[in-house]
């Protein structure tokens, strides 16, 4: 795969990438399973089937997991709304979970939108449902935003 600069394009052409496979994932996705779905501005779209390899000692998804999906997407939405030559990195991330999942649940959606895009700062909401669309957590980020380095 070609590794480019990936400040040189628009956050939405990286995301773009990332889908449309023209872009190598950040390898932490693939170590978990991440699937990106969907892209767009200000929004993005992630998958992940749980097993076994994902759970905690109840036998259900480790939280971690689950929180890293939430910042996936949340962080990829801030992303997705970037100018060239802009980066961002997360802030602060809080997370509620309101039900447990595991591979009986089958595939989990994390879905991320932007809820502010300034020049300094952005912050995204996060939620993730079942196979069944029951809400299994949210959360909300705060990113600052930065020039890249030279």
């Amino acid at each position: 795969m070609h590794h480019p600069d990936l400040t040189r394009l628009t956050g939405l052409a990286v995301m773009q990438g990332f889908l449309d496979g023209s872009l190598e994932p950040p390898p932490a996705l693939a170590l978990i399973g991440l699937r990106m779905t969907e892209a767009e501005h200000g929004r993005v779209v992630m998958a992940l089937t749980p097993s076994e390899h994902h759970n905690n000692p109840m036998g259900t998804t480790h939280g971690g997991i689950i929180a890293t999906l939430l910042d996936s997407v949340m962080g990829c939405a801030v992303h997705a709304t970037l100018p060239v030559g802009r980066v961002y990195t997360t802030l602060e991330i809080k997370v509620n979970y309101l039900r447990a999942a595991g591979p009986a649940s089958g595939e989990l959606r994390g879905e991320g939108k932007v809820v502010h895009a300034g020049r300094r700062s952005a912050v995204a909401e996060g939620r993730v449902t079942d196979a069944a669309g029951k809400l299994v957590a949210t959360a909300s980020t705060t990113c600052i935003i930065l020039d890249a380095a030279p």
